[in-house]
């Protein structure tokens, strides 16, 4: 058991010396992470980590007791410099403790931790002859560390992807100049086909929606795109790829699902593909907003028309 466990973990240290030799301009950097900003100081540093993870791994394996205990002292040093980076804000930033895509995190922290342990535990296997119960306790244990493990690395991950929901719930649509009529200009005929009251009414915006048959997640939006129809100060249209190519040709639509809103004088006041509720909502407030700022002729004389064109795309 004793030799098992020495060269288990000597294969390891000397893994991540070797790993950290395979990616030396990577590995070198990462330096940085504990405090090592530049300089030679950093790649010597480099060396010198390499060197001492290489000389324990090989006195571990050959039977050094000092060996061992200085191995896991080294990954109690790991283990507060890492959890010293954390606290100085550089959770995830590069470690290449066993390669260049390891980063600063807690999980490194526990894997230093364990790997102290069993060091420290190398000089004292071959002395104690350990029951059936005492294995099986130890069998328990390590099984209750992994189970802890794989849930703070479940949680991290559900916050990561919580996360990265709430930065693609807050991007609008997909504005982009040249798809799609220009802001600013006539759509009379998509506005015909919506049938945006005219102006003197009340006032409602007209928002065209360019579906396809063949586009899962056209579909999908269906239920969305009926929500909107149900607000009263919007007046929605949809249009298929292929029953109104020809509406599609004219506008020079890019692709689906796309959207067009428009005012009650048939003036593209926004545009952009949108892949959810959200962004199709914002297609909406981004006309509303320039409806707002650009009826009316200004001090220069300019036409609503004049005074979309200068705001800028997306605003």
């Amino acid at each position: 058991m004793e030799i098992i466990l020495r060269v288990a973990l000597g294969i390891v240290l000397a893994g991540a010396a070797l790993a950290k030799l395979a990616s030396p301009r990577a590995s070198i950097a990462s330096m940085a992470s504990f405090g090592f900003e530049g300089g030679a100081l950093r790649p010597i540093a480099w060396a010198g980590l390499i060197a001492v993870e290489l000389a324990l791994a090989v006195a571990v394996v050959l039977g050094s007791d000092p060996a061992a205990y200085a191995a896991s002292a080294l990954m109690l040093l790991f283990a507060a410099l890492t959890a010293g980076a954390i606290l100085r804000g550089r959770a995830g930033a590069p470690c290449a403790c066993f390669g260049p895509r390891s980063t600063v995190s807690w999980l490194g922290v526990l894997r230093n931790l364990v790997l102290a342990a069993g060091f420290a535990v190398i000089p004292q296997v071959g002395s104690i002859l350990l029951s059936t119960d005492a294995w099986l306790g130890i069998a328990v244990g390590v099984a209750l560390a992994a189970c802890a493990g794989l849930a703070v690395a479940v949680l991290a991950l559900a916050r990561e992807v919580g996360m990265l929901r709430l930065q693609l719930g807050t991007q609008g649509a997909l504005e982009i100049a040249g798809e799609g009529p220009d802001v600013g200009s006539p759509a009379q005929s998509l506005a015909r086909r919506i049938a945006v009251p005219s102006p003197g009414g009340a006032e409602r915006l007209g928002l065209g929606v360019f579906s396809s048959e063949g586009c899962h997640l056209c579909q999908t939006l269906a239920p969305a795109i009926e929500n909107v129809a149900n607000d009263p100060h919007v007046t929605v249209g949809v249009f298929d790829e292929v029953a109104d190519a020809a509406l599609w040709r004219e506008l020079e639509i890019p692709g689906s699902p796309f959207a067009i809103a428009l005012d009650e004088h048939g003036t593209v006041l926004a545009k952009g593909t949108f892949n959810n509720l959200a962004q199709l909502e914002s297609v909406l407030a981004t006309a509303e907003r320039r409806r707002t700022q650009g009826i009316g002729e200004t001090a220069g004389g300019d036409s609503t028309e004049a005074k979309l064109r200068r705001l800028p795309i997306g605003a």
